[in-house]
């Protein structure tokens, strides 16, 4: 241990004259606390709820979609989901019809986004099939007061709005031709409700309609078409690197492959910049606890001006001087660091176990808040602590280097 670590730490054991000053560098210590602590939970949350919005898309959506340039529609789709199939890590292809359009029931009208899926592969690559609160999936001919009638599953806040609480009840769904005219009469077909779904992204229950790709292809006059293809792989991680690849399994254009982070990435920008500008503000509070570092640093100089001067007497450099209030700084720094992230971690570890903060049920769809904690941030809060705690030391140490010691030791 060289000279300059030894005395700073022995300034910082030893007992104050001022006692205000100890309490200073107290405050500090437990300010830096506080402000690691609070930014390690604060991302970890951040990072849980990321999580789970991303985990409720992917269920909803699919990893990789496959689509024509300008939107149009996908003739041959039948061989191009086998090419896809055949592309490493992929372990589903379901081919889908999107479309918007009007569900009327007895009681109200409401805009949907329907969703047509092939029942025999949509449970490869999306939840949809899983998610069913009420009633089954089941998008096949129902028999109905003497009629046939294909079935429809509804988003749940779509049902709640439609004031359909149960399967049975037969709605009508109305859609505009593409290229309709004003005298164009829209397209209309009856559907039996065979199903409620609750995927727990509201975005996308309060106006998804699921129908079977049969009737939409009927209803849409889509004759062997569908609009794009749903991949599903083995790791959602490898979307970036696997959608080129199928691009180059199906040739290029006219088809392109869009990963789930590009099919929503205003979303996730958007969590992204929330996460660090939360970061940026409650760095704030550290700023505050290195405001205190100067305080007390300056004080401790003003007290320690004889010793000052005594080391400078004895050989000690100006750059010596000014290490060894850069090291009380650093010790303050990292006490307050060390003890926030430990006391971080245990917060958020009791919350991930336990569940010390609940949430309710059925207004979030998870039963606690969640936590996700990842070491890069809590790298990212510890470095930042560090290094606003030495540039706080700066001030402080460079006015201690500056002491002559003629002047420092002429009245003791």
């Amino acid at each position: 241990m060289n000279y300059e670590s030894f005395i700073a730490l022995r300034y910082f054991r030893a007992k104050r004259r001022t006692g205000f000053i100890s309490i200073i560098t107290y405050v500090s210590i437990i300010g830096v606390l506080i402000g690691v602590a609070a930014l390690d939970i604060v991302l970890s949350v951040f990072n849980g709820f990321e999580g789970e919005v991303r985990t409720r898309l992917i269920n909803a959506d699919a990893h990789v979609r496959v689509r024509k340039y300008y939107s149009k529609e996908i003739e041959n789709y039948q061989a191009l989901t086998d090419s896809i199939r055949k592309v490493p890590h992929v372990i589903g292809a379901s081919p889908v019809i999107t479309k918007d359009g009007v569900i009327r029931s007895k009681d109200n009208n409401q805009p949907a986004f329907i969703r047509a899926l092939d029942p025999k592969t949509a449970a490869e690559v999306s939840e949809v099939p899983n998610s069913i609160v009420e009633g089954n999936f089941d998008l096949g001919t129902q028999e109905v007061e003497g009629r046939e009638l294909a079935g429809i599953v509804l988003g749940r806040f779509l049902a709640e709005n439609l004031f359909i609480f149960d399967e049975g009840d037969i709605v009508t769904l109305f859609t505009i031709p593409e290229h309709a005219g004003i005298m164009t009469p829209p397209r209309v077909r009856q559907f039996v409700v065979t199903g409620i779904s609750e995927i727990g992204f509201y975005e996308y229950d309060k106006v998804m309609a699921y129908i079977s790709i049969d009737a939409a292809q009927k209803l849409f006059d889509l004759p062997n078409s569908v609009t794009w293809i749903e991949v599903k792989l083995d790791d959602y991680n490898l979307a970036g690197k696997v959608a080129p690849l199928i691009d180059k399994k199906l040739g290029g254009y006219p088809y392109i492959s869009k990963s789930w982070f590009e099919l929503n990435r205003s979303l996730y920008s958007w969590m992204t910049i929330e996460k660090w500008g939360a970061f940026i503000v409650l760095s704030l509070i550290i700023m505050v606890a290195a405001f205190n570092i100067v305080g007390s640093l300056i004080m401790i100089v003003m007290e320690k001006t004889r010793e000052i001067g005594i080391l400078k007497s004895m050989g000690a450099s100006s750059r010596g001087i000014m290490k060894i209030f850069m090291f009380e700084g650093l010790i303050v720094g990292l006490l307050g660091t060390i003890l926030g992230s430990v006391i971080g971690f245990l917060i958020c570890y009791l919350q991930q176990e336990f569940g010390l903060v609940s949430l309710p049920s059925d207004v979030y769809l998870i039963d606690k808040l969640p936590v996700d904690m990842q070491f890069f941030d809590f790298a990212a809060v510890t470095v930042a602590a560090i290094i606003l705690c030495l540039v706080a030391s700066v001030y402080p140490a460079f006015k201690a280097s500056r002491l002559e010691a003629v002047e420092a030791i002429r009245y003791e």
